[in-house]
Parts: C-alpha cells; sequence; structure tokens
C-alpha cells in the first residue's frame, strides 16, 4: 500500500513537472516570439527613420547646391557687369569728354541742328540752348552774333552748373529738348560697345 501510495505521488510530481516544464517552454517560446516582433518593428521603425533621415539631409544639401550655384553664377554674372561696364567707361569716357569740350565742334553742331530746325518752316522757330557753365565765354559771342538772327529768332541760352559737358536744345516753347550731352553719348556709344567687350573678354 505504501508502495502505491509512493508510486501515485511520484506520477502526480512527474506529470506535475513535465507539465509545467512544458508551460515553461511554451511561455519561453512565446516571449521569444514576441521579442523577436519587438526587434524587428524596432529595426523596421530604425530603418525608416534613417531612411527619411537620409532623405531629408539630400534634399538639404540638393536646396543648398542649387543655391550656392545661383550665387555663385549672380556673383559671376555682376563682376562681370562690373568689368564690361569699367572697360567700356574707360574706352569712351576720355573721348567723348574731348569731344564735347571741342568748342569748334560744338559750334558745328549746334549750327547745323538750329540750321535743321529752321530749314523746313518759313517763320522762324525761337530755340532755346542749354550749356555749361564753363563754355559761356567761349560760345557767347558766337550764339549771338552767328545763331541769333541768323538761323533762328528769339534764341534764348542758358548756362548752367548740371551739365558738365555737351549742350541741350529745343523750340523753345516746344516742350522737348533734344540732348548732347557727354551722359548721353556715353550710353548711346555703350550700347554698341558693350557687345563686342563681351565677346573678348568673355568669349560670348
Amino acid at each position: 500500500m505504501q508502495n502505491k501510495l509512493q508510486e501515485l505521488t511520484d506520477k502526480l510530481y512527474n506529470e506535475g513537472l513535465s507539465k509545467g516544464k512544458q508551460e515553461a517552454e511554451e511561455l519561453k517560446a512565446k516571449a521569444l516570439r514576441e521579442a523577436d516582433k519587438i526587434v524587428s518593428k524596432a529595426k523596421d521603425d530604425a530603418a525608416a527613420i534613417v531612411a527619411k533621415a537620409e532623405k531629408e539631409a539630400e534634399e538639404i544639401i540638393t536646396r543648398a547646391d542649387n543655391d550656392v550655384k545661383m550665387a555663385s553664377n549672380q556673383a559671376i554674372s555682376a563682376v562681370r557687369q562690373q568689368v564690361e561696364k569699367m572697360v567700356v567707361t574707360k574706352t569712351i569716357t576720355p573721348v567723348v569728354q574731348d569731344a564735347m569740350t571741342d568748342t569748334k565742334l560744338i559750334k558745328s553742331v549746334i549750327t547745323t541742328i538750329a540750321g535743321a530746325f529752321n530749314a523746313a518752316n518759313p517763320d522762324s522757330v525761337a530755340l532755346e540752348i542749354i550749356l555749361p557753365q564753363s563754355m559761356k565765354s567761349e560760345l557767347e559771342d558766337f550764339l549771338k552774333k552767328e545763331i541769333n538772327g541768323t538761323l533762328c529768332k528769339g534764341l534764348e541760352v542758358k548756362y548752367v552748373k548740371g551739365i558738365s559737358h555737351g549742350f541741350k536744345i529745343g523750340p523753345k516753347d516746344g516742350g522737348y529738348m533734344i540732348s548732347f550731352t557727354d551722359d548721353d553719348f556715353n550710353a548711346m556709344i555703350s550700347g554698341y560697345l558693350r557687345p563686342a567687350t563681351r565677346r573678348i573678354l568673355f568669349g560670348e
């Protein structure tokens, strides 16, 4: 009897132990599966974060690269324009200023223009001429004797400090003036010289 009781006790113990081990193994396997899922999800999340960060970094680098290229192109263009302007200005300014201070040339141009204003008019057109203050002594007598009363009647001459070289001329009450100052000639000649200068300097 004692032996049977012992056997029954051992059997119950062994069955309980076996069942406990099985349940423990199942819990362990389940825990491992859950852990694998967590690790896998963490890896996927980390990979997604890294991919997003890399994409954003590439976009930032691309934008920065484009901004740098644009700024560089603008800077190069500005420098080239300054060089072009400097070369053209250095080339034409002395020539134009020399021409605009040539009293003989100024007299000839004024005579031609005054005559052109009145060439097709049976009645003489009164003219207004604006000249540099610095040329008053050289041109005053000429304008009174050669232009006023000869090529036009009622000539009005103004000498101003606002014009350094050249002159402006137009009908006295016509509401417009034709400008022949050094600035006008510089601008006009620059327009012709700039393309040629650009080709010489930059091969364009």
